[in-house]
Order: C-alpha cells, then sequence, then structure tokens
C-alpha cells in the first residue's frame, strides 16, 4: 500500500525527510548488525582459503612420507623399437632383448561379395567361435549386409565388422579381433567361406640376443619382463635393445620441494588473513591460526631421532618460511639415502616418525571435513552470518512497522491543526462581525 504523503500541509514541517531521520536512527543497530554480517562472511571466507592451502600442504607431505616417493628412477630405452613406462618401483639395473615378432590381431575377409551394403546379406545369423566359446549374432532388420556388420559389432562376439568397397565395386565383409595375439585367434560360420588377411601373432622377445630365452605377450607391452615398468616394443629388432633404469633423486627433490612451498604457501596464507598491520586482514588475533602456525614450523625444524631437516637442506628462516637447499638435499641423498629418507618419509631401526607424517597429522587435524578446526570455525561463522541474517529480517519488519506509526502520528499532528486552524478562522470572522 502506498505511503500517505503529509508534508507540511499546516505545519510545514518536511515530515517524510523528519520519519526518514526518525526511522534511520532507530535503525542504527541493524545497519550494525549488517557490519557484523559482512566482517563474518569475510572470516567464514578466510577460513576456507587457509583450509584449501594447508590441504595442498597435507597432500604434499603425504607424497613426501610414501616410500614410491623415495624410489622414483627412471627409464631409458637403447632404441626406437621399444619404449618404457614406469608402473610403481623400477629396480635399477640394464635388460637387453631383441623383438622378433609384433603381436596382431587376427582378421578375415569374406569371399562373398556385394553389390551395395542394402544387398541381402545372405544368412540369418553368423557364428564366431574363439578359444572354443561359439557366440552366435542374429543379423535383424532386414537381413542386409549393413544390418550384418552393425549386429557384429553390436554384439559380444571379440570382433568388430566392416563392409569394405573394393576397387572393382564390390562389397566385401572384412573382421577383426578386438584384441592382439594367439589366443584371440577366431572363425567364422553360419555364412559363407573367409581367408585370412592377417594371421594373429604374439609379440615375441629373447632376452639378451636372438639366441636367448624367448617371451612373449598377446599384446606389444610386456608388464611383467621389469619390475615396476611396462615394455612396449613397437619395431622388430635382430639388434638388441637395452633398456636400462637408474635412480631419479631430481624426482625425489622435486616432490621436496613441492613440500616446501605448500608450507610456504600455507604460512604465507595464514599471515595474510592474520596480520595486525594489514587492514584487511579478517582473522587478527586468531589464537587457532598462531598454534597452525607454530606446529607447522615446529614439523620441520623438531629433529627426527638425531637427525634434522637442516642436514638434508631443509630449514626454517628469519621470516617463519622453510627454506629448500636442493644441492645439499641431493648431496645428503647419495651419500646417505637410508638416513634422508627415514628423516622425512620416518620407519627405520628403531622406528621413527618423519617429518611428512607429522605435517600430515598436523595437516589432517586442521582440515578434516568433520572435525578439521579450520572447517569446525568456517561452520561456525557460517552459523553465525545466518543468526545476524535472521535479526537482520526481523528489523526490516520492526522499522517498517515504526514508519507505519509515524506516519499515521504525523498525519494525525497536521489534521489537529488543520482543525485549529480552522476553527481559529471561524472565531475570528466571528468577532469581526461584532466590532
Amino acid at each position: 500500500m502506498a505511503s500517505l504523503s503529509v508534508d507540511g500541509l499546516v505545519s510545514g514541517l518536511d515530515t517524510t525527510a523528519l520519519i526518514s531521520q526518525l526511522v534511520s536512527a532507530e535503525g542504527a543497530t541493524q545497519t550494525r548488525l549488517q557490519a557484523r554480517k559482512t566482517a563474518t562472511q569475510t572470516a567464514a571466507t578466510a577460513y576456507r582459503s587457509i583450509n584449501t592451502k594447508v590441504d595442498g600442504l597435507r597432500a604434499a607431505a603425504e607424497d613426501l612420507a610414501k616410500a614410491t616417493t623415495w624410489a622414483a628412477a627412471k627409464a631409458t630405452s637403447s632404441s626406437s623399437a621399444a619404449t618404457v613406462a614406469a608402473t610403481g618401483t623400477p629396480q635399477t639395473g640394464q635388460l637387453s632383448f631383441t623383438v622378433e615378432t609384433l603381436a596382431t590381431a587376427h582378421a578375415l575377409m569374406s569371399d562373398d561379395r556385394w553389390g551395395t551394403t542394402g544387398t541381402d546379406f545372405g544368412a540369418a545369423q553368423v557364428t564366431f567361435t574363439t578359444g572354443g566359446t561359439t557366440t552366435s549374432v542374429a543379423v535383424g532388420g532386414t537381413g542386409t549386409l549393413s544390418d550384418a556388420v552393425k549386429a557384429i559389432n553390436a554384439s559380444n562376439a571379440g570382433v568388430t565388422a566392416a563392409a569394405v568397397h573394393l576397387e572393382d565395386g564390390q562389397y566385401a565383409l572384412m573382421v577383426t579381433a578386438k584384441k592382439t595375439g594367439v589366443a584371440n585367434t577366431f572363425s567364422i560360420g553360419g555364412t559363407g567361406t573367409f581367408s585370412p588377411l592377417v594371421t594373429a601373432t604374439d609379440a615375441k622377445v629373447h632376452l639378451g640376443g636372438p639366441t636367448g630365452p624367448a617371451v612373449t605377450s598377446a599384446t606389444n607391452t610386456f608388464s611383467d619382463l621389469l619390475a615396476g615398468g611396462a615394455i612396449t616394443v613397437t619395431a622388430t629388432s635382430a639388434t638388441p635393445v637395452t633398456i636400462s633404469v637408474v635412480a631419479d633423486p631430481d624426482a625425489v627433490a622435486t616432490k621436496m620441494q613441492a613440500f616446501v612451498d605448500a608450507a610456504n604457501a600455507a604460512l604465507a596464507e595464514i599471515k595474510k588473513h592474520t596480520n595486525s598491520g594489514s587492514a584487511g586482514a579478517a582473522l587478527k588475533g586468531d589464537l587457532t591460526l598462531s598454534r597452525l602456525t607454530g606446529n607447522i614450523l615446529d614439523s620441520v625444524s623438531r629433529a627426527v631421532g638425531t637427525d634434522s631437516a637442516g642436514t638434508a637442506g631443509v630449514q626454517l628462516t628469519r621470516e617463519g618460511t622453510v627454506k629448500f637447499d636442493k644441492t645439499t638435499f641431493l648431496t645428503s641423498l647419495q651419500s646417505a639415502p637410508d638416513r634422508t629418507q627415514r628423516l622425512f618419509a620416518g620407519g627405520g631401526t628403531p622406528a621413527v616418525e618423519g617429518i611428512g607424517s607429522r605435517m600430515q597429522a598436523v595437516a589432517k587435524a586442521a582440515t578434516d571435513a568433520t572435525t578439521g578446526s579450520l572447517t569446525i570455525l568456517a561452520k561456525g561463522k557460517d552459523s553465525l552470518a545466518k543468526t545476524f541474517e535472521k535479526q537482520i529480517d526481523d528489523w526490516d519488519i520492526r522499522l517498517a512497522a515504526r514508519k507505519a506509526t509515524l506516519t499515521r502520528q504525523f498525519t494525525a499532528m497536521e489534521t489537529a491543526l488543520s482543525s485549529l486552524k480552522s476553527q481559529s478562522s471561524w472565531l475570528s470572522g466571528q468577532l469581526a462581525s461584532l466590532s
């Protein structure tokens, strides 16, 4: 309903402005609530931002605590006839072999020919036999060559089909095994005869040289020939191919650098939101964050047994950050690999908790989706913001009611003044008539 304007009907007062000022004065509490709501939402966002960085530290620490990180190795091939990829923890050393054959997929082509793909196929079903197992495929549709191709490709016979347009303008049916290797050789029954296009073979290598022990694989990848690595042959080779596997300390150093970077990112994010000298810091004086900073730094600086991270190139700075010296780390890794790994990954005899495990525990205690301190603080701010939101909404109703009351009161005042003015004018007239 539109509000009634009563501006200065008799009194000459700007009653609309006066009512707005009175309502605004009474709404100061709501304004304060809005400011507190904004600050609370900003704090919740800050906690979540810190949580993201600390969770990144948790992931980096988890990598550091894994034994596979410290067993990093790189493998190379002496020939383009074979490639190698690490699939686990490769054993260092060398392996040589020659490649006699590559794995191929069995393929057959029909002796029958069709004028078009819409020509009648000539059979209601086709059978495929692989390793003693026979699968029947119904042609369906209108029984054309095209229908046969679709039915075969949609089946679980382990083959694919294609209608091949030949040079003489006719079509033939070509069928190929989905998998390579002799074990996937198949035969076709139920329609016409088929001639071999490709005879299935296994990949075969000879260890050491052409006369060495043979190893075969249904595919061109030998997953068990090298512990922790997959060798894929790509061409035959009578000349031995040498696979070399050597330790990869740079890969370990990269993981260490990632850990240090993650620690510094978490520390910087905490400082950003708690810095007493920054006007925009939403979490100044937060004791939980102060303790978290101390725990992160302590996890790095505290000795592991009788060793410290500094001996491996990881140490704290005066500015409260973590510094990594790659040269020192690589030297430590080369001269004392077991000690260096024990320092960060733990274990050993007697067993100790490494820096990586320590940091994992600190980060998880802060970021756990249910019990993490940062999670709880952020959710608490969310809840408080909702409380402020409800109070602000209540004040909207209260101030609207107050404005309506003031409007009625000023309207009544103007009405009363108008009545008094009318009476005054009447009396003045009466007195004038008597004189």
